[in-house]
């Protein structure tokens, strides 16, 4: 595992833009709120979401990122540009849906692979349930297991992550979990799958990270790492150790023995309260380099 690859939320930079753009009308765009993120002392990458972040030209967009000094890490798709898609993206109960969201996201992998990047990671959000007797659990499954292996099959060299969290914005997500995760991985049988961890969602799936790591690297690999904190209860954002400081260590310790080569992405909302992005980015990565140098140390005394 490198110390040296750190990636963040982009729409963390919206954060306080009066402080950055006074005389700011409506909301900042994307390049304005990268080269604010350029300010970070050792950030090296950003992620970009899909559709949202991306415009006809994703290979211009990433030599823009590169004059200022930072690579695209990879792409997250976003499923919010139709309404429809509240009801599910590839398990939606109509067809039609169902196939322009397996669409969408073949675009977003071209578009990842113009911008030089080769990892689309999916959090699949909008599939899953609100209610008994809201669906058929079986063919709900297969429909999300036919989309994510049509959608891995799209560009064998691009590296699907899929992202799982226990709910929001439905009320049962239908990979809420690492096991459950990794069960759609064996079903899909692609290579190119894999799965990232994102920390506050762990945390209230009732995980403990590391253990979680070690399961992925056991049956599938892992692909991303999304550092944060929480209370365990919601996808809260916190400062990377804010409240989970031995887990953290531990979780990095884990996917250090295991080989993870990564970026270390913050997937943190200084936004959500009003702190400096620039500065909350600056302490999670010295944050994550002092937890580093304490595996260093755990692993000369064992």
């Amino acid at each position: 595992m490198t110390a040296n690859r750190f990636a963040t939320r982009l729409n963390s930079f919206a954060s306080r833009p009066q402080a950055e753009w006074p005389d700011l009308v409506g909301k900042p765009s994307v390049l304005q709120m990268a080269a604010r993120a350029a300010k970070v002392a050792g950030l090296t990458d950003l992620d970009l979401n899909f559709p949202d972040h991306v415009d006809e030209k994703p290979a211009e967009m990433a030599r823009q990122l590169g004059d200022l000094g930072l690579s695209v890490n990879g792409f997250a798709m976003r499923y919010y540009s139709n309404p429809a898609f509240k009801l599910g993206a590839f398990t939606n109960p109509d067809p039609a849906v169902r196939r322009e969201a397996i669409d969408l996201t073949k675009a977003g992998i071209d578009a990842a692979r113009e911008a030089g990047a080769n990892l689309m990671t999916l959090w699949l959000g909008q599939d899953g349930f609100d209610y008994a007797f809201q669906a058929d659990y079986a063919t709900l499954w297969q429909h999300e297991i036919d989309g994510i292996r049509e959608v891995a099959a799209h560009d064998p060299d691009c590296q699907i992550s899929l992202e799982y969290k226990p709910n929001e914005p439905r009320s049962y997500s239908l990979m809420p979990d690492a096991a459950t995760t990794l069960l759609a991985i064996r079903d899909v049988g692609l290579p190119n799958l894999g799965v990232t961890l994102d920390f506050a969602h762990v945390l209230y799936a009732d995980e403990q990270p590391a253990f979680a790591a070690a399961l992925v690297a056991r049956h599938s690999k892992l692909l991303g790492v999304h550092l944060n904190d929480g209370y365990a209860k919601r996808d809260d954002g916190l400062m990377v150790g804010a409240v989970h400081t031995l887990q953290t260590i531990e979780l990095l310790r884990q996917i250090r023995r295991d080989g993870y080569a990564g970026a270390i992405y913050f997937d943190t909302f200084p936004d959500m309260t009003g702190l400096d992005p620039v500065h909350e980015c600056e302490v999670n990565i010295a944050t994550v380099k002092r937890m580093l140098r304490v595996v260093d140390r755990l692993e000369k005394d064992n």
